[in-house]
């Protein structure tokens, strides 16, 4: 199937910094993790919402995500239905809290290595390529990913959380202090690889390249089994729609995965 889409604009500057989302584009094939845990945290609450509604907001601040689906009528809803009162930020706080310990779990459970992170990590290292990353998880949530991944082979030299900027994305602070802690820049230097639309968002937002992320990110949704099981018009299906998604958003190329990034930065990495 065809993935790579070469970038809208050339640039004579070579990339010097390529910054990796986490779950869905680098760990947890599908990025499962969220979605699983906010499902838990608003049945524990009497809402159901499905796995669509939960991942529309994918790559915000965890807790932005809570707002953005209680902003649903749906949520709201079933909210006032359960609790007996309209949704108020002591019940974002009160979600969140309760999101919290699921997603650590989730994410601990679910921090396998999307095939073929490993090796273009090391082939980026090589070709003397800093590597950072960014995340949508506060920091407590990320850790255990992290170590995990660095068990795994996948050590970036930073790791930047969203409770650690003034905002998380598609605010570009979490972009710049991977830049600022890396000494790395013009943003012409610096590659955003994610699979959401925040993620595509904050590296316009910072002026950097963008690539977004199709077949094992949230827009397609699907476990590496999952995945594997499906025919390859499905496939194909799945990943021309979430392409769509992600270049309307303003990516300047996709790919399939992240395998796939060293030959594109072959023929577009300068």
């Amino acid at each position: 199937m065809t993935t790579a889409t070469p970038p809208s604009e050339q640039t004579s500057i070579p990339i010097r910094l390529v910054i990796f989302d986490w779950a869905g584009t680098t760990v947890d094939h599908g990025s499962l993790a969220p979605v699983h845990a906010f499902d838990a945290a608003f049945r524990a609450h009497g809402v159901e919402l499905s796995h669509s509604d939960i991942r529309g907001p994918m790559g915000l601040h965890k807790k932005d995500h809570i707002r953005s689906l209680f902003g649903l009528d749906t949520t709201a809803t079933q909210w006032h239905q359960s609790q007996g009162h309209a949704w108020t930020e002591d019940d974002v706080e009160a979600l969140y809290q309760a999101f919290m310990p699921l997603q650590v779990e989730q994410a601990r459970q679910l921090s396998d290595l999307i095939p073929g992170v490993r090796e273009c990590f090391e082939e980026l290292k090589r070709r003397g390529i800093s590597v950072g990353s960014s995340t949508g998880y506060p920091r407590v949530v990320a850790d255990p990913t992290i170590a995990a991944a660095a068990q795994q082979g996948y050590h970036p030299d930073t790791a930047v959380c969203a409770d650690e900027v003034p905002a998380g994305r598609p605010a570009p602070w979490m972009i710049f202090k991977n830049m600022e802690e890396l000494g790395v820049y013009p943003p012409a230097a610096v590659l955003k690889i994610g699979d959401t639309v925040p993620d595509i968002q904050a590296g316009t937002n910072a002026g950097v390249r963008t690539i977004g992320i199709t077949a094992t990110g949230s827009e397609v949704g699907f476990s590496e089994d999952e995945w594997g099981q499906m025919a390859s018009d499905e496939q194909q299906q799945a990943v021309d729609r979430a392409a769509g998604v992600l270049l309307k958003a303003g990516a300047d190329a996709i790919l399939s995965s992240v395998a796939e990034l060293p030959d594109w930065l072959d023929q577009y990495g300068a």
